[in-house]
């Protein structure tokens, strides 16, 4: 369980629905802050990527207009992801409110999620920027070595080495580098990934909901720093 306080207060839209965006670039630890935010605020954490597997997992009408996308390598369309995100909001264990973790990724999917939200009689309370220095963006995301038996057996070569160099602490089987991880492969990346993001964030900063807070302390300060920081989003409104 998460030991930090919880503020008393929290930005709410008109019907006390909390929609909490989290924006933050690869390795910046943004996802982690979502789970840790999910716990302590009671919301669900509702990310794409888990959604899209489940669609192709689970089947239904949602199954095959994923994986015409996701086999090709393709992104999937925003009109798209925006419906299967739509659908997440409408379940049950989503009336108060959800944390969104890795949309909106682009200024287009930010209008058009508002445009959903407002037909829904909701918005955006607050968008979460979790900022990490880009060269220490890449010291994060090169050092991460995998398990070659087991891929969720995951370190890193400065902030969770195993005990012996190169070897899995649980079955000792030889830890390697994705590609994906290479040096060269996580510059493009960033290069490709940074500018939609910038354009979030402006989005948001131009709709006054933005909060940003330094990635580069430990976990539990950015946890404490993002609760801190709703606090300060509910006593602006």
């Amino acid at each position: 369980m998460i030991s930090v306080a919880v503020p008393d207060t929290e930005p709410r839209a008109a019907g006390g629905r909390r929609i909490i965006v989290m924006i933050g670039a690869p390795g910046a630890g943004k996802g982690t802050q979502a789970e840790r935010l999910a716990e302590a605020l009671g919301l669900p954490r509702i990310s794409t990527g888990e959604l899209f597997r489940a669609a192709l997992r689970d089947g239904g009408p949602l199954e095959g207009k994923v994986r015409r996308y996701v086999e090709r390598g393709v992104l999937v369309p925003d009109d798209l992801v925006i419906d299967i995100v739509g659908r997440r909001l409408a379940e049950a264990d989503a009336a108060e409110g959800a944390i969104l973790d890795g949309f909106p990724r682009t200024r287009a999917q930010a209008v058009a999620l508002d445009e959903m939200l407002e037909r829904a009689r909701a918005r955006v309370t607050a968008a979460l920027y979790v900022e990490v220095a880009p060269e220490l963006l890449l010291e994060r995301l090169t050092g991460r070595r995998i398990c070659s038996l087991d891929e969720g057996h995951v370190y890193h070569v400065t902030s969770r080495p195993p005990r012996l160099p190169g070897i899995c602490d649980i079955d000792g089987a030889e830890l390697y580098q994705r590609d994906d991880d290479a040096p060269a492969t996580v510059r493009s990346r960033l290069e490709t990934q940074l500018p939609p993001m910038y354009e979030v964030i402006d989005h948001y900063c131009e709709a006054d909901v933005l909060f940003g807070v330094r990635g580069d302390a430990s976990a539990e300060e950015v946890t404490a720093d993002l609760l801190h920081a709703l606090a300060s989003a509910a006593r602006s409104r």
